[in-house]
């Protein structure tokens, strides 16, 4: 994979690992207990760079394209981090880019953007604010187009009312990308409003406990006559769900990559747990049934790895189709969850324990198959792309 392997980029893996080995872990343990990680993190990460990975430097970004924070991502995990921090330190990956699309609109749309590339896009690339996305709602799950949150216009502001579920990085987030209906049921009628923290009857509700991603805070929100002004919306009015819809093919990327990663950095665990076990006196490795379960972990990982990358280099290049990111995204999650239970079952009894980095690993990939679109949504993707 040349694409991702150009010097320019191992010094990017090479940049991310020291980063993670100084600033992450030594502390990781901790915000999985606290149930968030601090705001110093985000600083952190956008003094040394990585924080405005994929943004472009005209918005406060640090270049770079969906392949580089590809590799961020990879090299997070595989250094021994989590999806689950990536979750908590990147959510702005999914909370800005429509800002920054709405900045290259149209002369009237672009001023609007560009207000708000200022307020909210430069800061939380500077690491001085958290933005989220606001999607979900309760009972809505996928169906992004029958949501149900109101936004009406009273001359100069929006009345929001409504409410939101699984948010992430909600509780901590200064402002919320957040998508409403303004007008008629259905995709049509759908906008975005960034909604911010403190303007009444914006309410953040309860800290939602969660399987896994421990480090990453979820939150349920409300809006009961939130005034937002029509500054503060994406782009032209019921244009959100193009917005929300385009953005998914580089989450699903994102969720891909922490997938095959995750399967990669459990068959490092268990080969080298399997070398140093020893049961009977003998290590575990020495047997030939556990050589070749290693053996078919890291083919399944590695296979993964692959057909994500290529799927990710067709879509940099404005190649690839909603099918097959939806079928990457199946793939690489599918493997996760074969090689992480493997995994953990080489572990024995170890595995199941706190201590155990292949337990966080075990409940972290459970969200994968979730997140950006469930299994079965992708499914449904790509039986329409076959024709179905």
């Amino acid at each position: 994979m040349t694409t991702v392997n150009t010097p320019e980029r191992r010094q990017l893996r090479e940049l991310t690992r020291t980063f993670m080995s100084k600033e992450v872990l030594p502390h990781l343990d901790d915000w999985e207990r606290a149930g968030e990680v601090p705001r110093e993190l985000h600083t952190t990460a956008a003094r040394v760079g990585l924080l405005g990975i994929g943004f472009p430097e005209e918005v406060g970004g640090s270049g770079g394209d969906l392949l580089d924070s590809v590799v961020v991502t990879e090299e997070i995990i595989r250094s021994g981090g989590s999806s689950g921090l990536v979750a908590a330190l990147f959510t702005h990956g999914i909370a800005l880019p429509h800002l920054v699309a709405a900045s290259a609109g149209t002369e009237t749309e672009s001023a609007a953007g560009s207000d708000l590339v200022e307020r909210f896009v430069r800061p939380t690339l500077a690491g001085t604010m958290i933005g989220a996305l606001a999607v979900t709602e309760p009972g809505g799950g996928s169906d992004v187009a029958g949501l149900r949150t109101t936004a009406h216009r009273d001359g100069d502001h929006y009345l929001v009312n409504g409410a939101k579920a699984y948010i992430t990085s909600g509780h901590r987030a200064d402002f919320v990308t957040t998508a409403v209906r303004t007008g008629a049921p259905g995709p049509e009628g759908i906008s975005l409003l960034v909604i911010e923290k403190g303007m009444p009857g914006f309410t953040v509700g309860r800290r939602m406990e969660k399987l896994g991603w421990h480090c990453s805070d979820t939150a349920e929100l409300s809006f009961a006559d939130v005034r937002v002004p029509v500054a503060n919306r994406v782009g032209a009015e019921n244009t959100g769900f193009l917005s929300v819809m385009q953005n998914f093919a580089a989450e699903r990327i994102s969720l891909a990559t922490q997938a095959y990663a995750t399967a990669q950095r459990c068959v490092e665990l268990a080969l080298g747990w399997c070398r140093d076990r020893e049961t009977f006196g003998r290590p575990l490795a020495s047997r030939q049934l556990v050589r070749h379960r290693l053996a078919e972990l890291h083919t399944r990982a590695e296979a993964a790895r692959s057909h994500v990358l290529d799927v990710a280099t067709r879509v940099t290049a404005g190649e690839a189709e909603m099918t097959e990111v939806a079928m990457a995204k199946n793939t690489a999650v599918a493997a996760c969850a074969e090689v992480v239970d493997a995994a953990l079952q080489l572990h024995g009894g170890f595995g199941y324990l706190r201590d155990a980095e292949v337990e966080r690993h075990y409940r972290d990939q459970r969200i994968l198959g979730i997140g950006g679109g469930t299994t079965e949504i992708m499914n449904e993707i790509i039986a329409k792309g076959m024709g179905l």
